[in-house]
């Protein structure tokens, strides 16, 4: 029974994908912000879709950002670092606007909080 549920909401988030995939297209002047969240981990990539190349990208499985994950930080906390250190690394490589794509996933939790700590550390979207 929730094998099926669970396959329900996978192939819903899917459809979510491509719906927004549809209308979000990343530039080079204004390159795409791709979320994806798993049960433990978030990442985060901007991606310039004319290319098709990834030019930043954060995780918590990055090393750099692995090591100030404290065991106690929650989820939302990790996902608010990721979202400091990709805005970082963009305004490193001339990155300041960027199109958000949340994948599908709702814009709560921590989608939100990456979203925002993006936005605060000076990534516009």
């Amino acid at each position: 029974m929730a094998d099926i549920r669970g396959q329900k909401k996978f192939a819903a988030r899917k459809r979510r994908e491509r719906r927004v995939r549809s209308r979000i297209h990343g530039t080079s002047l204004r390159p795409r912000l791709s979320i994806y969240r798993s049960l433990t981990n978030i990442y985060a990539q901007i991606i310039n879709d004319e290319t098709g190349q990834t030019l930043v990208s954060a995780s918590t499985v990055d090393r750099e950002i692995a090591k100030k994950l404290d065991a106690e930080m929650d989820k939302r906390a990790a996902a608010r670092l990721v979202g400091e250190v990709l805005a970082v690394r963009a305004q490193a490589v001339g990155i300041e606007q960027v199109v958000f794509d949340r994948g599908g996933f709702r814009y709560h939790g921590r989608i939100a909080a990456l979203a925002d700590a993006a936005r605060d550390a000076g990534l516009k979207f």
